[in-house]
């Protein structure tokens, strides 16, 4: 199977590239796959090119197909103007409508302040959506001060699982199934699909409960 990252880092080093990278081992702890990281900073200029002359160049291509052949993509783009930077709108404009339909794709974004988190919510995740791919449930957005903190180790390691499953349904592993995200995303026992995998088994706590546990004596 094959892993491609995609980042938007403008620097280099970039934080964007950065999280890219703990994302791509966070989901190969989990699945078999080769992976690989496009660089977009590298193909600015022939991303800009292809817009305005509708012919890309080789190394353009090259990149487009293997996002295209991918078992598995992860996109990550640093936060301009509350939204993804015009780098990574970009290349997703030029690449064909249909790559992306059922492709599982975990999303990612870097920004300097946490104000930006929602960007993934409000702005990745309905590109994707209009793409067709299968984003899965957990986005991870790194502002400059969780660097080091637990609780973005914690969104990597969960959002890396995720993707992972989504690449290779339980029991079927090495084997990628991204037909419907039943098939491979574990399911809440309303039917909604949970970053919980109900085999590893978890209480669930009535609401009720909860309310009365804060009740004051």
């Amino acid at each position: 199977m094959k892993l491609i990252a995609v980042s938007a880092g403008l620097g280099s080093p970039s934080s964007t590239r950065l999280l890219a990278d703990r994302l791509t081992a966070a989901t190969l702890e989990h699945v078999d796959a080769e992976p690989e990281v496009i660089e977009l900073r590298d193909l600015a200029t022939e991303i800009a090119r292809h817009l305005t002359t509708g012919f890309p160049s080789a190394r353009l291509a090259a990149a487009l197909d293997a996002v295209a052949a991918a078992d598995g993509l992860i996109a990550v783009t640093p936060v301009f103007a509350a939204s993804y930077s015009g780098l990574f709108k970009s290349f997703f404009d030029v690449i064909d409508k249909d790559a992306l339909t059922g492709k599982p794709v975990l999303l990612g974004a870097t920004g300097g302040t946490a104000r930006h988190s929602l960007a993934t919510e409000h702005a990745l995740r309905p590109l994707f959506a209009y793409l067709r791919a299968l984003a899965v449930p957990t986005a991870v957005y790194a502002a400059s001060e969780d660097w080091g903190e637990e609780g973005l180790d914690r969104r990597i390691a969960r959002a890396g699982a995720e993707l992972a499953r989504f690449m290779a349904p339980a029991g079927r592993a090495g084997t990628p199934d991204t037909d419907t995200a039943a098939a491979i995303a574990p399911r809440s026992l309303t039917g909604a699909i949970t970053s919980v995998d109900p085999a590893d088994g978890f209480e669930v706590v009535p609401f009720a409960q909860r309310l009365e546990a804060l009740r004051v004596p």
